[in-house]
């Protein structure tokens, strides 16, 4: 720092304010230099910095437009195929085959979007199908063994000196449950599918739910096991008085064509066995539930009380009661009222897999999205249900 100036104009010293004023002054100039010095290094120290910030992070930036379309050419190949038809990106395209890669099968079919196929397995889970309340279970075969043990193990009683009688071992059944395909064809105008704005996935999850909750639905409890599984109504059943395995177990209401009085859900109820008891259900449709709906005890007290809570399903005798619309209508020797333990008494085998082929040539202008998914199903505890014929015997 420079030595100020202390004297006066005239050669005589400058009275102390004036010499402090002056020094002050000096400092105050010396310090804006230094300031100003060090205001600099620093921009320039930030300035390189954030050259370095910028460099870190573009080698972890995601790839602009133009990059992921040169790095991912399936990428815009498939979004080219879905909006206009166009396979030319399609058919020249080379796939990796890794383990983690199910974009196009073998055929040509496309898997559906994971969050198309959330939602309709959700609708499937929450539809009014034997589904809601059977055993559901994924299988990565073609069938599913289900191993029953219904036979009783041999036991005596013995004496301290007696020698053993061999006794008679269990016997093991097994139920084999077929995977089926059960298949959708829902279609979308091209216009449609060029309308960006247009929720073409849940438009599409939709259509497929609808349709698959259907069948399925109807397979379960009158399939004939040909192509489609098969459903409770379909097994062949006998009076429960004399009921032997491999057949369910029948309960008459003694009216010929009619439900009767409240005794007969009574017996059917306690025709099941107390191991069974504990997790039943009804299932019936809606006509016949507007006939027990009416039945009243010996105090007039009705044995039907609907749901306390909104979702909570109806019950029956303290059961609750499954609406199942492709349950038989009230008729002559028909059994339009089921009830057991169905999470052990049927079986819904299916593979978690859901495939979707797009097809925009068979029916223009409208492009048809086949979908495909393969489910079976089967009684596997013939004990565990019984049913309610509207019969004298």
């Amino acid at each position: 720092m420079t030595q100020t100036e202390t004297t006066s104009r005239t050669g005589g010293d400058l009275p102390p304010a004036e010499e402090l004023r002056a020094a002050m002054s000096g400092f105050v100039s010396e310090f804006k230099t230094f300031s100003t010095g060090i205001d600099a290094k620093l921009q320039k120290q930030e300035d390189r910095m954030n050259k370095l910030d910028r460099k870190t992070m573009m080698a972890g930036r995601p790839a602009l437009a133009m990059a992921a379309a040169e790095e991912a050419p399936h990428q815009k190949a498939f979004a080219a195929y879905l909006r206009s038809g166009d396979d030319e990106g399609l058919r020249g395209l080379t796939l990796e085959g890794k383990a983690m890669s199910t974009a196009v099968a073998a055929d040509g079919g496309y898997l559906v979007d994971p969050q198309t196929a959330e939602a309709i397995q959700s609708t499937l889970s929450s539809t009014a199908s034997l589904r809601a309340i059977a055993s559901v279970v994924n299988v990565d075969a073609t069938s599913y063994d289900v191993l029953i043990d219904h036979t009783e193990l041999g036991a005596g009683w013995a004496t301290e000196t007696g020698t053993l009688a061999e006794t008679d071992s269990p016997q093991i059944d097994r139920i084999t449950i077929p995977l089926h395909e059960l298949s959708a064809l829902p279609k979308a105008s091209q216009r449609l599918l060029d309308d960006s704005a247009f929720d073409i996935e849940g438009w599409l999850a939709g259509r497929i739910a609808d349709k698959f909750a259907r069948s399925e639905a109807d397979a379960f409890v009158n399939g004939d096991g040909v192509d489609k599984p098969m459903g409770i109504m379909s097994y062949p059943s006998v009076d429960n008085d004399v009921w032997a395995w491999g057949n369910l177990g029948y309960v008459p209401t003694g009216v010929d064509g009619g439900l009767g009085d409240a005794d007969t859900i009574i017996d059917l109820v306690y025709a099941l066995g107390a191991e069974y008891r504990a997790g039943a259900a009804f299932v019936l449709n809606s006509r016949t539930a507007g006939l027990v709906r009416k039945l009243k005890d010996a105090d007039g007290r009705f044995l039907w009380s609907d749901g306390l809570a909104a979702g909570e399903p109806a019950r029956l005798l303290g059961y609750p009661v499954l609406i199942a619309e492709d349950m038989p209508d009230a008729g002559t020797d028909t059994t339009p009222i089921a009830f057991g333990d169905f999470a052990v008494g049927y079986t819904v085998a299916e593979r978690p897999d859901l495939r979707v082929l797009r097809d925009p040539f068979s029916a223009k202008p409208h492009v048809l999205f086949y979908a495909t998914k393969r489910v079976g199903g089967a009684v596997s505890d013939y004990a565990a249900i019984k049913l309610l014929k509207f019969g004298t015997s």
